[in-house]
């Protein structure tokens, strides 16, 4: 059924409508940023930088990574690591009413 949407539609009527849809979608790459905190620095603060340097973020040790797709909040998790690399354990889900 066409209803002026390129041929998708949302109708529960529609046998299947929803369901293809995102079965169309499934595909697409999105792309998940993963932010452990933040900080403000000065343009000198910055070009003093070097190896070694550490810069202090405005997260404590142990709270919760945001999880990001396309720059919108999802969730948030946890570090864990998967053979030689890191991975993310998503503890919690943000809900589409609350994102940003």
């Amino acid at each position: 059924m066409n209803d002026m949407t390129g041929g998708f539609t949302t109708d529960p009527a529609v046998p299947g409508g929803v369901a293809n849809n995102f079965r169309l979608l499934q595909d697409v790459d999105v792309k998940l940023t993963v932010e452990i905190g933040s900080t403000n620095l000065t343009l000198r603060e910055l070009l003093a930088l070097g190896e070694g340097s550490v810069i202090e973020l405005d997260r404590q040790a142990g709270e919760l990574l945001d999880v990001f797709v396309n720059g919108t909040l999802i969730g948030r998790g946890e570090v864990v690591t998967v053979g030689e690399r890191f991975g993310v354990r998503m503890t919690e889900l943000v809900s589409p009413e609350k994102r940003g």
